[in-house]
């Protein structure tokens, strides 16, 4: 009965979802034919939200496109790589190297979500080359599968944007409800948190490993056709190229990175409040320059993990546009992100809040699949609301970083570097991820109601 309502997800999603880029522009139309009754805007308002929102995001789309960036640059080192494929040795049947590439790419998320993403496509190739009677498209998905946690991890930038006061004397988009700094002791490393995490990583394991197909439905793929061409380089001969090639740049700059970080988390005092966003990517900087050794090294792995980033660089903008129509207050007074946020917090208390937070997130998510983005639209309205209930700002931020996550399993956007890796559409995967999604929010939303007051 399971494997059928599996393959009935499957069909469906391959007959009627659309290209990412499609998908987008679809959502752009839906939100611009809601603001207009919502917020009492007239078209050309509503344009004009559009328009302004476009660029908004643009210092947080470099942030995210080097997370992607230097997170593929990392998992792409020969030395990382090698690690890949010793890992791709462990399971020998295909139905626990779906649970095993699952698990992997979970911790590798939890990590960074640009790294996870990569390792996780990169190791179900490898295990499809060692397992040929696996489901091809089944591995790709639990491997993309592992990101639903991304947002409650050490990349995950709401619960690092919590970590830092602005000028103003308030933590960003907090409303100005939040006027001091809450470490990641709180949010991410706490206690009910990392119980979640295991706990949905476990229930996760076992449900993908129940979906792999019967053999007569099972899509493998010819493992000849997985193997990466390998690319040689000359030999350096002038003097500019021996430089190139030398790692004694890559030495010093590694040694003068190592310096600053450890630098830096001395003067912070506390080490997992200072876990921000930027010094997450200077350490992965700082990691990718040492494994790759020299400089040209370095340099040709960054360009072709460039690649991965293309959709991120499409996209960003319209999601932004997106953001601007969601945003933008007409003659209502009310915007429609507000609208959707203040209808969650009018039936809320403060037990159920967090799991109406992580709901709206999680809608809100569709429409503006960037954590980021998430939090500008969705902090200055939660979290004043919150601290009015007497929820703590660590859960109501994580309520809205979970919900983030959690809708990534049924928004092709960041997929895409993993379907890239792997040579397959988001049709191929997103049946699968759909039961994910179904899994992760029962499990997810039970977290709330039940972690949340033993722990928080």
């Amino acid at each position: 009965m399971f494997k059928k309502f599996t393959n009935g997800c499957v069909k469906l999603v391959q007959n009627f979802l659309p290209d990412a880029f499609v998908f987008c522009i679809i959502l752009t139309i839906i939100v611009f034919i809601a603001a207009i009754p919502v917020t009492g805007m007239g078209p050309i308002e509503v344009v004009a939200a559009w328009g302004s929102g476009v660029w908004n995001l643009l210092a947080f789309s470099m942030q995210m496109a080097l997370v992607l960036v230097l997170g593929s640059a990392l998992a792409n080192a020969p030395v990382v790589k090698k690690g890949i494929v010793a890992l791709a040795g462990v399971p020998k049947k295909p139905a626990s190297s779906i649970a095993f590439v699952f698990v992997i790419s979970a911790i590798a998320c939890f990590i960074n979500w640009g790294f996870g993403l990569i390792v996780g496509a990169l190791l179900a190739k490898e295990v499809a080359k060692k397992i040929p009677n696996v489901d091809y498209r089944l591995i790709i998905a639990a491997a993309y599968a592992g990101f639903v946690i991304w947002h409650s991890g050490i990349s995950g930038s709401i619960p690092l944007s919590m970590t830092t006061v602005g000028a103003d004397g308030a933590i960003a988009n907090t409303g100005g409800a939040v006027t001091e700094a809450v470490p990641t002791s709180e949010t991410i490393f706490s206690v009910w948190n990392l119980v979640m995490i295991v706990v949905l990583v476990i229930v996760l394991a076992l449900v993908l490993k129940a979906m792999h197909p019967e053999e007569k439905d099972t899509v493998s793929i010819d493992p000849a056709l997985l193997v990466d061409e390998e690319k040689t380089y000359p030999d350096p001969v002038t003097p500019a190229e021996k430089i190139e090639n030398s790692p004694i740049l890559s030495i010093i700059t590694v040694i003068i990175g190592v310096v600053y970080i450890v630098y830096y988390f001395v003067n912070a005092g506390n080490i997992l409040s200072a876990l921000t966003l930027n010094i997450v990517n200077l350490i992965f900087l700082i990691l990718g320059i040492a494994v790759h050794k020299t400089p040209i090294g370095y340099v040709r792995a960054i360009t072709a993990a460039a690649d991965s980033a293309g959709g991120i660089i499409l996209q960003f903008p319209f999601y932004a546009g997106i953001q601007g129509m969601m945003v933008t207050a007409g003659a209502s007074g009310v915007s429609l992100a507000a609208a959707m946020s203040n209808f969650f917090v009018s039936i809320s208390t403060k037990t159920t809040f967090p799991v109406f937070c992580y709901l709206a997130a999680g809608i809100v998510n569709f429409f503006v699949p960037s954590g980021g983005g998430q939090w500008s639209v969705q902090g200055p309205i939660m979290m004043p609301a919150g601290l009015e209930l007497g929820v703590s700002p660590a859960v109501t931020a994580m309520g809205i970083a979970w919900g983030d996550a959690w809708t990534n399993m049924l928004q092709p956007f960041w997929a895409l570097p993993a379907l890239g890796v792997a040579g397959l559409g988001a049709r191929d995967i997103m049946g699968y991820c759909a039961i994910v999604l179904i899994v992760s929010g029962i499990v997810t939303a039970l977290g709330f109601i039940i972690l949340v007051p033993m722990f928080a």
